[in-house]
């Protein structure tokens, strides 16, 4: 079954990046340390060549990243990473950008990026057929926040990094107090980091 499923670099008091991020500075100020844990090992991503992580976070990154069928990201994630010059943050796999506007230039890409105008439900409606039976990845702080208010996200993947950043972009910025339930499923703790991952519970026990 097709999940909704997020993984995300986060720092202890909670932020996925750093104070005055953009495109020139796509991760804020100190937010690079937030993904020191890409580099500092010695086995290398199926996915990105480039990565040489600890064997534990390969295997926790590689494992995530072969469930995700396609991905949904927000207007200002898809400017601030410049569009992923037309790869998508995952190559090969279809991109779906939540916007109000189309922009005017599009990267060529293949496949190449869908832009919905119409709302979270439906973007997560053409992620699914999309995907072929795999997973919807999110990414952005918005995005997330937006499908854990509508009820559509299955799995929060928090890849936790012993860094505090102070300021920046909140992971679950503007929820309502008690709005959402966690079931811590599965933890690895490797070097840098420590990736937790967690259930969404959708429906809560009535309280009498």
């Amino acid at each position: 079954m097709t999940k909704v499923t997020c993984g995300v670099s986060t720092s202890i008091d909670g932020f996925i990046a750093g104070a005055d991020d953009g495109p020139a500075q796509p991760l804020g100020d100190g937010g690079g340390r937030l993904f020191d844990w890409f580099t500092d090992g010695d086995t290398p991503s199926r996915f990105y060549p480039w990565m040489n992580m600890s064997a534990l976070s390969a295997k926790a990154f590689d494992e995530y990243a072969a469930t995700v069928g396609a991905n949904i990201t927000g207007r200002r994630t898809y400017e601030v990473s410049d569009a992923w010059g037309g790869t998508g943050p995952l190559p090969g796999v279809p991109l779906f950008v939540m916007t109000h506007s189309i922009p005017d230039t599009v990267p060529v890409g293949d496949p190449p990026y869908t832009f919905v105008t119409d709302g979270i439900e439906r973007a997560v409606e053409l992620a699914r057929s999309a995907a072929d039976g795999k997973d919807v990845g999110l990414l952005g702080a918005t995005i997330i926040q937006q499908c854990l208010r509508a009820g559509l996200l299955d799995e929060l993947i928090i890849d936790l990094v012993p860094v505090v950043l102070g300021r920046g972009v909140r992971l679950f910025d503007k929820l309502l107090p008690g709005s959402v339930d966690l079931n811590l499923v599965g933890v690895v703790d490797a070097p840098g980091v420590t990736h937790w991952t967690y259930r969404v519970v959708k429906e809560r026990p009535r309280t009498i």
